[in-house]
């Protein structure tokens, strides 16, 4: 009878202290995404205004990467074509009017705002990804054009909706030349990722059409009906995109970012329990198809509602979208810019947001989120910041693998040293040998851990610092005197693979 008290008791701390641990990697995942979107239309993010030098950019975009840096974010969506414009040097567009004030008009000579930014984001162990928006060519009716803007050039490959100007998705021209600008990038740029937002075919105005019956005319592809055959021009361009991006880089990741719904229940079986506009219907995006059919790696559906929301509750999107993920990531678009606004009293609730990524890291089919926007953090969401710097994102997180583009890990750092001198801990290792895929490493991870503490990775909280450049020294000057630390090294290749962790060094702080 002792015995089975025994036992009994023995189960009942290993269950608790099992969901004590479950409970931990929910509230402190070590591989998580978490993005924010910087837009620079319109100067929303980024850059605060047109005509700011080079070194007020590059100051200005520092401190943006320090915010979200400080607030645990790992991936920077960076908006680098907002109207068939450039915020990129290597580019067959003008140079952004957003950038300099006139649309063409170069920044000073050797500043590449998008190699910069990549530099300084993988500096901080941070994603970068390029955001374009795909068709979009003006956002105004008055648009000050330079000569070299397609509008100009090419006027037969758009059409005018609302009083804008929008590439033609139907004429093969366009989808060509819109994968070669994407391809610019993807060549000339060490990117993470490729990022398209939401809109495609025009969010729909009153008394307005669509002016594309001479192009479905012209490229009717075998279709009677013009609706699916807009949803095919589209489809078209994100099946090429896919394939090509990843014919010249691999590890290039390709992600999309649609309106909430992709069809309501009313209008489809497969459907979400919702009432809204839709993806399918109304912007000619078949964005559930995108998935599973394995065009994206990853999709990031604009989830910007409350959980109380009666026409599309959040809750009931993200479980929606987490059972159509088809083995690709699910990173749900969260609604920062909403945080204390009036229009609806959820958003004033503290603690929407933070209840929102509790909820998610419930389901272990989203992956993560993006906050839309970069700005929002330094305005209404202030609060939101700090419930993550202090909480929801207190330790580091790594983004989540990919194995469907690289299942192979990187060899371990060689050689890992370690130095107490008057300024902190020295350490430096040699990079891994090749592994298998040809890779050595893209970046590392270093890990500290204190007397007494479990040396091992899988815990975030011991993670000191990530990086994603080739540096293979660090100085650690936050140490105590007298003190001991243990250091760990990892080696990370481009999609975040993770090495077998490096023999341990530990020695007393001067």
């Amino acid at each position: 009878m002792f015995k089975i008290l025994i036992v009994a008791i023995t189960l009942v701390f290993t269950c608790l202290f099992s969901s004590l641990a479950q409970q931990t990697a929910k509230n402190a995942p070590k591989r998580e995404f978490r993005g924010v979107w910087v837009a620079t239309v319109s100067n929303i993010d980024w850059p605060s205004r047109p005509g700011l030098s080079a070194d007020q950019q590059k100051q200005e975009l520092i401190g943006l990467l320090e915010k979200h840096k400080g607030n645990g974010m790992n991936a920077i969506i960076l908006q680098v074509r907002p109207a068939a414009d450039a915020f990129y040097a290597k580019s067959r567009e003008p140079w952004s009017q957003w950038l300099m004030g006139k649309q063409g008009l170069a920044p000073a000579a050797g500043y590449d705002p998008l190699a910069f930014a990549i530099e300084e984001a993988h500096f901080r162990g941070m994603e970068l990804h390029a955001w374009f928006n795909p068709y979009r060519a003006t956002v105004s009716t008055n648009a000050v054009l330079s000569k070299d803007h397609m509008v100009v050039k090419r006027p037969d490959l758009f059409f005018t909706y609302a009083g804008k100007k929008q590439f033609d998705p139907g004429i093969p021209e366009v989808r060509e030349y819109i994968i070669q600008v994407v391809l610019d990038v993807v060549k000339g740029y060490d990117i993470d990722g490729i990022h398209f937002d939401d809109y495609f075919y025009p969010y729909p105005v009153s008394g307005q059409t669509i002016k594309d019956a001479n192009t479905f005319a012209q490229h009717p592809n075998g279709f009677t009906n013009v609706n699916d055959w807009r949803r095919n021009n589209v489809d078209l361009l994100i099946e090429q995109l896919d394939d090509s991006i990843h014919h010249y880089k691999k590890h290039v990741k390709f992600g999309i970012s649609p309106f909430g719904i992709w069809r309501n229940l009313r209008e489809d079986s497969l459907g979400s329990a919702t009432n809204g506009l839709s993806n399918y219907s109304e912007l000619y995006a078949d964005s559930r198809k995108w998935v599973k059919e394995g065009w994206v790696d990853y999709i990031n559906p604009q989830v910007y509602f409350s959980f109380t929301r009666k026409a599309a509750p959040f809750d009931t999107l993200v479980d929606w979208w987490s059972e159509n993920t088809y083995g690709r990531h699910l990173y749900i678009g969260q609604a920062a810019y909403l945080m204390n606004q009036k229009m609806e009293a959820a958003w004033r609730l503290p603690n929407q947001i933070p209840d929102q990524i509790r909820y998610m890291r419930e389901n272990n089919r989203v992956q993560g989120s993006v906050f839309f926007s970069s700005k929002s953090f330094s305005t209404v969401a202030r609060a939101t910041g700090d419930s993550l710097r202090l909480d929801l994102y207190k330790y580091p997180s790594l983004p989540p693998q990919m194995p469907w583009l690289d299942d192979i890990e990187p060899n371990i750092p060689l050689h890992l040293r370690a130095e107490s001198r008057n300024d902190g801990i020295h350490l430096s290792w040699e990079h891994p040998l090749i592994a298998a895929d040809g890779e050595t490493a893209s970046g590392y991870v270093i890990y500290r851990f204190e007397e007494g503490e479990h040396v091992a990775i899988l815990n975030p909280k011991n993670i000191l610092k990530i990086s994603f450049l080739k540096y293979t020294t660090f100085i650690d000057t936050d140490v105590v005197s007298g003190k001991r630390y243990t250091y760990l090294v990892t080696a990370l290749d481009r999609l975040k693979n993770e090495s077998v962790a490096s023999s341990p060094v530990g020695l007393a702080a001067h």
